[in-house]
């Protein structure tokens, strides 16, 4: 029992700010959440211990009203017996009452040694369990607190990834707009190139209707028509 008390008395006096600090270094819970399961297990063997014991009060409680009920009676009964002269019998009676006193006592050592020992584990299971609920909620603490920092973690690789993809993709762009741009002045070359092939047809076209124009005019003077 002493083992267990020593062990419940260590978790309850341990620094839950160095708990936390190590957890942050680690940026893990797995001390805390170790910390939680030998709280928990230990509580358990406590409760066990503590219902144990607090057994073992009733029984020595209840031994020692019995004890003293018996004393009682004895002592009346030998009142009894010497008012009736009843000598050996009394004398028999007082050597029964000295042994039943002694475990009347004996059984009230013991309750009190156990009443003691019982109200230690209530207070240990108390206190344990008040720091398991303590624990708890600085775990959840630390859990968002460590969500929040992942969060804002994988906001900034986000943020640094897109700037690279940024930076890549503005050579890239450049690369394909420059592409286009010569796509398109070549397919401009070509349309001027038609352009010119059409133009200068449209000019030969139009240039021999203008001679031909000009030579139905002069065959008219002629009268060459």
């Amino acid at each position: 029992m002493a083992t267990l008390l020593e062990k419940v008395q260590t978790l309850i006096a341990a620094n839950l700010h160095s708990l936390v600090d190590e957890a942050l270094k680690m940026n893990s819970l797995a001390v805390i959440d170790e910390y939680i399961r030998q709280v928990e297990h230990n509580l358990d063997d406590l409760e066990d211990a503590t219902a144990t014991v607090g057994g073992e009060v009733k029984t020595l409680k209840r031994k020692q009203d019995e004890f003293a009920g018996k004393v009682s009676e004895l002592d009346n009964n030998i009142d009894l017996l010497l008012k009736e002269s009843k000598e050996a019998l009394a004398v028999a009676a007082q050597s029964k009452l000295n042994s039943t006193q002694r475990l009347a006592e004996s059984y009230q050592q013991q309750y009190q040694r156990q009443q003691a020992e019982y109200q230690k584990l209530l207070d240990a299971k108390l206190k344990l369990e008040a720091k398991l609920t303590t624990v708890k909620q600085e775990r959840d603490e630390m859990q968002a607190l460590l969500d929040l920092a992942r969060s804002k973690e994988v906001t900034t690789r986000t943020v640094q990834s897109l700037d690279n993809l940024v930076g890549s993709g503005d050579q890239d762009i450049a690369r394909m707009a420059d592409s286009i741009r010569s796509r398109l002045d070549k397919a401009s070359a070509h349309a001027e190139m038609q352009a010119t092939r059409l133009d200068a047809q449209m000019d030969d076209v139009l240039e021999r209707h203008t001679l031909d124009a000009q030579l139905a005019e002069r065959k008219k003077k002629l009268g060459l028509a």
